[in-house]
């Protein structure tokens, strides 16, 4: 089944190769928005403002709940009926930043809520503000906290990357299956498209174990 597996890998290559640089592209537009807008839920999650951590709780939880393929359906297919138009790109990575930032704000409120509240207590006693308190005190020893879960996600977020082949955006996998029907040649060239994911997936496990392990020595 897989005869001249690896000459046809040399020939398919370049063209997946195509694929993968928009599946990085998306993934790392995804990562920014997941994490600035998942930080920012969660800061409005543990604020103590009742009317916006409502509002934070009611967005992640409505996110979290509806699937991906469904938010991208609608910001592509579904927005230009309110005026607004994304290309297949946009929807793309927005669509999975907003549903990602649902996750990491129950990342970044679990590391911040894991922190002392003693440590808050005495930041204030010395005449910190809440933000400062926050900025200086919670949020880098709530970042130690999050980095595993939050490394977990950034995989996820490459691995699901290929789900925007729904919308037509031609990353890894939507390049793999173009030329699978183009050549009848399924086995090898979706075989060779696992390997490259795992080439992707692999540096950012090892990326985020080395930041991990720095993390630990840091804090004894």
């Amino acid at each position: 089944m897989f005869e001249g597996f690896f000459t046809q890998a040399v020939e398919y290559f370049p063209i997946l190769l195509e694929g993968v640089w928009t599946t990085i592209a998306i993934t790392l537009c995804t990562l920014v928005i997941a994490t600035l807008l998942g930080l920012f839920w969660a800061i409005l999650r543990v604020s103590g403002i009742k009317p916006l951590a409502h509002a934070a709780r009611l967005f992640t939880n409505t996110i979290r709940g509806i699937p991906i393929i469904v938010v991208l359906f609608y910001l592509y297919f579904v927005m230009p009926e309110f005026g607004v138009e994304l290309s297949a790109f946009q929807a793309g990575f927005l669509g999975l930043g907003l549903t990602y930032s649902a996750y990491m704000s129950e990342v970044f409120r679990a590391g911040i809520e894991s922190i002392d509240t003693g440590q808050n207590e005495a930041a204030h006693s010395i005449g910190m503000s809440r933000t400062m308190t926050l900025r200086r005190v919670i949020l880098p020893q709530a970042w130690k906290v999050s980095l595993p879960p939050f490394s977990n996600n950034m995989v996820m977020m490459l691995k699901d990357s290929s789900q925007t082949s729904i919308i037509t955006v031609v990353e890894l996998s939507m390049q793999g299956k173009l030329l699978a029907a183009a050549s009848f040649n399924n086995a090898n060239i979706f075989t060779l498209v696992a390997l490259m994911y795992l080439c992707l997936s692999l540096p950012l496990m090892g990326f985020a174990g080395w930041l991990e392990r720095k993390f630990k020595r840091n804090t004894r």
